[in-house]
């Protein structure tokens, strides 16, 4: 067992080295720096390239400040053609971020690029453009080991109906334009099929048969612009779609999810969140042992993990590394949303992942708990007030609560959710009354009989708990929360022996608390109000203020990320895991995503 063990600490420090392309060049220290930088020096350099067009296309007036270096852009900086410009620069800039991923299909893309740019450069007589174009094409050709990263596969066919679908509404609509309006804008009226010969050499940018009179040539000039920006389009699109991230659908197996629930039965303990891994969306990923696992979900190229790694933390590393070989392979962003400050540790350690403190999760301990005192007054009188009020809350294992029930339970707690859509990712176990979920405690308030309000917690280890879901009926007495909660933390140590309950996460709670301290400074107090000010959209404020009430302690989590550059991708992934983002139905199945 202990060289299993050892097995799994040290399987990511052999990665590294099994990647290493072979020769006796790429085994000295030198070969080994120019293998691992040549790949992001031209994704840079080709970021910067494309982004250099578009500003280019975006704000004409530039153009004779960028005039004096375009000669060494392996991108000749064209006055006449903005849309042109706009789409290489957006599809450069793209290349180049897929580079930096190390895929495939941009490096195959990119030496295509800069060899038609090397036989453009030199017909032009731009020769230092030429060499430029020359020095990159080099080193992609020499670094083709490095760029092993795969694609979606499903793009391909994608990327072929989005061109097809596209292209058939250009046709239509080209044929329109000829057909509507008469033929009196032409010098010989045209038969339907010089109409349909004008609409496709339209499509690639060249003149067609149809001949126009001379005082309808602005027509002309529309009919053409408007074929070219729809090939473009067309083209930008399919070279988008070529070059995404796989994002393939998730679940967990029935052999998983044993797996995990025994790792939990022997590890839950250590995070609260374990039992969220379970959610059946998530993939998995093992250490080489089974005794360590990562789950998570890929949401807009990025594998987002959830929490710490489910087992034993010796076992951590090899799951971690494991990790890594999915996310290579395909190119994906690694990063790690709510993990605890072991866990930060440890993907910083193996991974090299930097940590940012996320927020604050709220631990209650109920041997330490009491309404007594000036500081929870405001919790006193809540509770007080509701069970004057006739509530009562019941709390029971979730084995112990009926079918029946639990389907009218899950009817009010949709109705109750306000939200269209139902949030939760990485603190949200997303089911309710699921047969293999019996350790679940559940606790309803009713009042005279009448079901108001109900909470539902899932397993922190044998003796813990933690907040899944918290509904209440919208015409319930104010404070009706706090007081189920309340009585969870009393009732769950009398009846089920609980030690420990998690509560809500408050993102930023540090912010929050000392950005409305006297002697806050003025960036901490600016960084208070932005916060304050996206509580409108997101319960940021209102789940510290909440939670803040019962006294808890406060357990720091952190988010773990490769880059800052990557930070607003996490976000944007973070956000539509969480379901603060969704995307429309038809535009999921128009892109092939499930």
């Amino acid at each position: 067992m202990e060289s299993e063990d050892r097995a799994d600490g040290f399987a990511s420090k052999t990665l590294e080295k099994a990647d290493e392309p072979p020769g006796r060049f790429a085994s000295s220290r030198f070969g080994r720096d120019y293998y691992d930088r040549v790949p992001g020096i031209v994704a840079t350099v080709t970021s910067i390239t494309g982004f250099l067009n578009l500003v280019v296309a975006l704000l004409p007036r530039e153009r004779g400040r960028l005039e004096q270096v375009h000669d060494y852009l392996p991108v000749a900086l064209s006055a006449g053609a903005v849309s042109l410009l706009a789409v290489s620069g957006l599809l450069l800039w793209r290349i180049g971020t897929m580079l930096r991923r190390r895929k495939r299909r941009a490096w195959i893309g990119a030496l295509v690029i800069y060899a038609l740019l090397i036989i453009g450069h030199l017909g032009n007589g731009t020769f230092i453009a030429a060499g430029v174009s020359f020095v990159l094409f080099v080193l992609l050709a020499t670094t083709g080991s490095r760029f092993k990263a795969k694609a979606d596969p499903v793009s391909r066919w994608v990327a072929v109906k989005v061109a097809v679908q596209f292209e058939l509404v250009a046709f239509v609509w080209g044929i329109l334009l000829l057909e509507l309006g008469g033929d009196d804008r032409f010098a010989v009226p045209p038969t339907l099929w010089q109409r349909v010969q004008e609409v496709l050499c339209g499509l690639v940018g060249v003149d067609g048969p149809v001949h126009y009179r001379a005082d309808h040539e602005r027509f002309q000039d529309i009919v053409h612009a408007t074929l070219g920006a729809f090939s473009l389009l067309t083209l930008a699109a399919v070279v988008l779609l070529m070059l995404r991230a796989a994002e393939p659908k998730a679940g967990l197996s029935a052999n998983d999810e044993t797996q995990l629930r025994a790792l939990l039965a022997k590890q839950g303990q250590r995070d609260s969140l374990g039992y969220f891994a379970l959610r059946r969306e998530k993939r998995v990923v093992w250490s080489p042992t089974g005794k360590a696992a990562i789950t998570g979900r890929v949401v807009n190229g990025v594998f987002l993990v959830s929490g710490d790694p489910i087992g034993e933390p010796d076992a951590w590393p090899g799951a971690i590394a494991e990790y890594l070989k999915q996310v290579s392979e395909y190119g994906w962003v690694p990063a790690v949303i709510g993990c605890s400050e072991q866990g930060a540790t440890v993907f910083n350690r193996e991974a090299d992942l930097s940590a940012l403190e996320l927020g604050d999760e709220a631990v209650v301990y109920p041997e330490d708990f009491s309404l007594e005192g000036r500081p929870m007054r405001g919790v006193r009188q809540a509770c007080t007030r509701v069970q004057r009020a006739g509530y009562e809350v019941q709390l029971r294992r979730a084995r112990d609560v009926s079918a029946a029930e639990f389907v009218e339970l899950e009817r009010v707690a949709v109705a109750w959710r306000g939200d269209a859509v139902e949030r939760g990712f990485s603190m949200a176990l997303s089911r309710l009354g699921d047969p293999a979920d019996g350790d679940c405690v559940l606790a309803t308030a009713t009042q005279d009989g009448v079901l108001r309000g109900l909470l539902h917690f899932v397993p922190w280890g044998p003796d813990g708990l933690s907040l899944d879901l918290m509904r209440r009926d919208k015409s319930a007495d104010n404070g009706l929360n706090e007081f189920m909660i309340v009585q969870v933390i009393q009732q769950g140590a009398a009846q089920l022996g609980i030690v420990r309950v998690s509560l809500n996460f408050a993102v930023f709670r540090d912010a929050l608390e000392r950005g409305e301290k006297i002697g806050a400074g003025p960036i901490l107090r600016a960084w208070r109000w932005v916060l304050v000010f996206a509580s409108r959209w997101w319960q940021i404020e209102t789940l510290y203020r909440f939670n803040v009430k019962f006294r808890p302690d406060w357990e720091p989590r952190f988010l773990s990320y490769p880059s800052p550059r990557d930070l607003p991708r996490i976000a944007v992934a973070a956000l539509e895991a969480e379901a603060f983002i969704t995307r429309p139905h038809r535009l999921r199945r128009l892109l092939g995503r499930p």
